[in-house]
């Protein structure tokens, strides 16, 4: 009989070890955006960000690594520009489409 394994057994996923192509990111980001929620987005740039060093997009960024870190934490709903920089310094870009209905 195989045993039975407890929820808080297991190990925590991050997201952020197979962000490990430009194909990966650019395929995570669409599927996050496709769900209109600001604070998922701001935890799926955190995971971008960690996956690529979160020192080196603080500096290419702009922004210090705490400020980094309080901006893409899960319940963050970071503004516009903060989104934009980071974007900017993972060398991703937001792309907008027609809705269909």
């Amino acid at each position: 009989m195989p045993r039975k394994v407890k929820v808080s057994e297991l190990p925590d996923f991050d997201f952020s070890e197979h962000l490990d192509s430009d194909q990966a990111v650019a395929e995570y980001l669409t599927a996050i955006l496709e769900d209109n929620d600001p604070a998922l987005l701001a935890a799926a740039l955190g995971d971008i960000a960690r996956a690529r060093g979160m020192t080196e997009i603080a500096k290419a960024s702009g922004l210090t690594r705490e400020a980094l870190y309080k901006a893409l934490r899960p319940d963050a709903q970071p503004r516009f520009d903060t989104v934009a920089r980071v974007c900017a310094a993972l060398g991703v870009k937001l792309v907008a489409q027609a809705a269909h209905a």
